[in-house]
Order: C-alpha cells, then sequence, then structure tokens
C-alpha cells in the first residue's frame, strides 16, 4: 500500500483537480483527494456533477489499478452516481473499492466525502478489465 503520494502532473489530473493519492491498496481500494476550483462550479457556487462523477470514477478506476498492479486498464463500462449534498470549492476525499472482481470485470463502488465526513455523493460501476499492454500498443497504433 502506498499514501500520500503526490500526483502526477497531466492535463487530466489537471483538469479534475487531483492533489494527491493518499491510498493504493492491493486489496482493491484507492483514496484520492481533490481540490474543488471556483472554475468547476455552476450557479451558487455548486459543483457541476460531471467533476463530481470523474471523481468517483477516477477513484474506483484506482482501486482496479491497485488490485490489478498496473497490468490491467479499466474501462467503464456503466458509471451511476447519487448526489446527496452540493459539493462546495475546497478539498473532497474519494474513495473507490472494488466490491467483486473477475478475470475480465469487476464491479466497484466509491464515495465523496467532505473534510468532515459527510458523504456528499455514492457511485457504482461495472469495468471492462483490458491488459494495459493492448492498450498502450492500440494508442500507439491510433496516432
Amino acid at each position: 500500500m502506498t499514501t500520500s503520494e503526490p500526483a502526477p502532473v497531466d492535463d487530466l489530473n489537471r483538469a479534475l483537480g487531483l492533489v494527491r493519492r493518499i491510498e493504493m491498496d492491493p486489496a482493491g481500494k484507492a483514496v484520492l483527494e481533490y481540490e474543488a476550483g471556483l472554475h468547476m462550479c455552476h450557479s451558487g457556487g455548486v459543483v457541476q456533477g460531471g467533476f463530481i462523477s470523474g471523481w468517483l470514477d477516477g477513484a474506483m478506476a484506482h482501486a482496479v489499478i491497485a488490485q490489478t498492479g498496473f497490468e490491467m486498464t479499466p474501462m467503464s463500462l456503466e458509471l451511476k452516481i447519487s448526489f446527496f449534498a452540493p459539493v462546495r470549492p475546497g478539498r473532497v476525499i474519494v474513495e473507490g473499492w472494488v466490491e467483486k472482481s473477475g478475470r475480465s470485470t469487476c464491479f466497484t463502488e466509491g464515495r465523496l466525502l467532505d473534510l468532515k465526513g459527510s458523504v456528499l455523493a455514492k457511485a457504482s460501476s461495472t469495468i471492462r478489465l483490458i491488459p494495459r499492454a493492448k492498450v498502450e500498443a492500440d494508442a500507439r497504433a491510433a496516432t
């Protein structure tokens, strides 16, 4: 398990506001910290749901990556988000875990928390597992 790993600087992580990976547990759990900025908000300073969905999707994907030792690339087949309370600018914690995993498909869940521990949103996802080497080879062939 790794803890408090700084987020890599790339366009996707920058756009989503990833601050750090708090936990990457090989048992199939990930905890990430994001910074919700004003540029992510709509009316009344509420974070737009697409960012929240991206954070939850990312945490669940990181849980799969942690469990598979970076050998598999998670591809979301289905994503369900339930929003419980408005998310405001500032730091949030996102947890993702693998609920059940097979050879080519796994089921994950996640939740978004404020720094007081209140649950702001929950998610579930069905994920297709594809070997990382294949995904990278396909990406090189497409460019």
